[in-house]
């Protein structure tokens, strides 16, 4: 978020807050840097399993760690198959062109899911009201889209800082006309900046969205000049009095909350059954963006979040990079997939079109009225077949909803501030009381995962967090013991928290070992038979690496005044998904769980209402009374 002095604070991907960031200067081109950058550094083998054990450690017994430990040493051994693989990556990391290690492990672990990315992997913000009604909030949601566009086509959007340090822009290049194109093995991704399409996008429509229908809307003039706000308006209105209002036969959107390969098979249908079919989705493939105008103004808050999250009735397309949704009572969010983009592109990227009045957008974007753009329908032709699919894939979807628990949670009185003031780091200081949380809800403790923001490396994206660590088993143990005194129970929780922020470092700076072994099996499925390593290692079965990333919580942090909420889908049956907006002044947080364990999510949500209370009120015992 942009406070008044400009300065820009981050979090990771989804992650952890970040310190202050600012802008890099005016002069400097948005991408100028991105060569600059230091590459991500690639671990050692054996720091990676010193590490993967210590970090497994806390949640396994005796036996368990006895087992993991003895396949590590199989491992690491000479010519073993850790040695074998590591090689391998090494040399890719030399190879010429090759940007970072993790260049072949981020797309095989985005577009390689094949579950459905709806719920699942997209993301959500729910904006800050204002108040506006569902025109005038869209029109300038468009204004601020197409300023933004305008800016970064120019490259005029300076490089971020962080501690002084540039940060990857490389992910602004999937904003804008950006899609995820299913597959039957592996998805691709269609976007500007590519041998298939140099440099920006050309493209002057975005696809609106209402009751079902799709309209393709030039929101560019035909040089390239946005429109006003009173074009947009208008343009805006012309869909939905174009709109009939009877419930189209068989929206073609519904498609894409089917599992990937599913999809993709659904998808080379439509392209075969009529050549329009193809023109159709090359119109919605290359929209800028997508506008979601929903007819119903959501009951409460959690119903809005929702419907951000997975809301359906074929109004959306969830493989476009970027989806505004507007109620018809103007309240706002955005969807976002999230293959290309983290949560530190997308904070930038929204608290630049809420921090500034759409008309001062629309005045700096260059926009000149050119009389309303005329919506024009986006028309897919279905055989039986394909409509027996949307409809069962609405149904399903539809279903997988309802089997899904959320709640939101706010803490009006409690924010990063109160941590500071009583001498904890925020981030710590929520991690530790969600442990407490829930181990009172659970009976346990469970993998944690948090991600860590590593945009100062080239082509950085993040890094996996795993949060339980001996120094937190050690806190919750001693607030589980009524015997303990205050002074004890302070000094767990400031030693838990040091440890904590130390782990966070540690991730940011590279130093973390899931990903770099997870990589390391990922070269074996894809190389094995040509490395001789023809079996999967036995450390992949070990119960340190199961357990250590079988989630019980899934949490992150996306800071921002302009936002309300931030939401994601739990990541396995039983996780709690944690998504939540710690700020100086207020803590909210969106859950989200399979409904067949709602009631540990409900009980865990009341335990942190408790914890955070009884945080606060130990360390304030042992601060001096101003």
């Amino acid at each position: 978020m942009t406070n008044s002095q400009g300065t820009v604070h981050v979090t990771d991907s989804h992650g952890t807050a970040l310190p202050p960031t600012g802008q890099g200067t005016a002069t400097t081109p948005t991408f100028a840097l991105e060569d600059t950058l230091p590459r991500v550094p690639l671990p050692s083998l054996e720091e990676s399993c010193e590490r993967f054990l210590a970090w497994c450690r806390p949640l396994l017994t005796p036996g368990q760690l006895a087992e993991t430990e003895a396949e590590v040493a199989a491992f690491l051994r000479p010519g073993g198959p850790g040695r074998v693989l590591h090689a391998a990556l090494a040399e890719y990391d030399a190879t010429e062109g090759v940007h970072s290690w993790l260049d072949t492990f981020w797309p095989y672990r985005y577009l390689g899911r094949r579950d459905r990315i709806a719920l699942n992997a997209n993301f959500f913000f729910l904006f800050q009201d204002t108040g506006q009604s569902q025109l005038d909030r869209a029109a300038g949601l468009i204004a601020g889209a197409l300023h933004y566009k305008h800016q970064l086509d120019r490259e005029a959007l300076p490089p971020v800082l962080q501690r002084g340090r540039p940060q990857s822009m490389e992910q602004n290049k999937f904003l804008f006309s950006t899609t995820r194109i299913p597959g039957a093995e592996q998805d691709t991704v269609r976007a500007p900046y590519t041998d298939e399409w140099p440099g920006p996008s050309d493209a002057r429509h975005i696809v609106v969205f209402s009751q079902g229908r799709m309209y393709t809307l030039d929101v560019l003039g035909p040089d390239g000049t946005p429109h006003t706000l009173d074009d947009l308006k208008e343009g805006l209105q012309a869909v939905l009095k174009a709109d009939p209002g009877a419930e189209p036969d068989a929206p073609v959107g519904h498609l894409t909350t089917m599992a990937r390969a599913e999809w993709a098979a659904a998808r080379a249908s439509l392209q075969a059954l009529h050549p329009d079919n193809a023109a159709a989705l090359d119109t919605v493939e290359t929209a800028l963006f997508c506008l979601c105008l929903e007819d119903f103004a959501p009951a409460d808050t959690q119903t809005a979040c929702d419907e951000l999250l997975y809301g359906d009735r074929g109004n959306r397309w969830f493989d476009k990079a970027v989806s505004f949704i507007v109620f018809a009572d103007g309240r706002a969010g955005i969807n976002v997939e999230h293959c290309g983009l983290d949560g530190t592109t997308i904070l930038s990227f929204v608290d630049t079109l809420l921090a500034t009045p759409p008309e001062d957008h629309s005045r700096l974007s260059g926009a000149r009225p050119q009389g309303a753009p005329t919506p024009h329908p986006v028309t897919f032709h279905l055989d039986d077949a394909l409509r027996d699919r949307v409809r069962t894939a609405a149904t399903a979807f539809a279903r997988y909803g309802a089997d899904t628990a959320t709640r939101t949670v706010s803490f009006d009185d409690f924010g990063a501030n109160t941590a500071k003031s009583l001498g904890v780091s925020p981030d710590a200081f929520v991690q530790l009381a969600y442990q407490l949380a829930h181990q009172r809800a659970k009976g346990h403790l469970g993998a944690t995962y948090e991600s860590i923001a590593t945009r100062q490396w080239r082509r950085g994206r993040t890094e996996a967090m795993r949060v339980v660590t001996p120094e937190i088993v050690d806190f919750v143990a001693t607030l589980q013991d009524p015997a303990t005194d205050p002074a004890t129970r302070r000094t767990a929780l400031h030693t838990a928290a040091r440890a904590h922020v130390t782990r966070a470092k540690e991730c940011q700076a590279g130093d973390a070992p899931e990903q770099h072994l997870w990589e390391l099996e990922l070269i074996q499925r894809r190389r094995g038979d040509d490395l001789g390593i023809t079996e999967q290692p036995a450390l992949y079965r070990t119960p340190g690496w199961l357990i250590m990333r079988d989630d019980y919580l899934s949490t992150s942090s996306a800071p921002s005044t302009h936002i309300q909420y931030f939401g994601f889908g739990s990541t396995s049956p039983r996780c709690i998904g944690v998504a939540y907006v710690l700020l100086p002044d207020r803590f909210h947080l969106y859950l989200s769980t399979p409904r067949p364990v709602a009631a540990p999510m409900h009980a865990f949500a009341d335990h942190l209402r408790e914890a955070v209370q009884e945080l606060r009120e130990l360390l304030a015992t042992d601060r001096p009374t101003p």
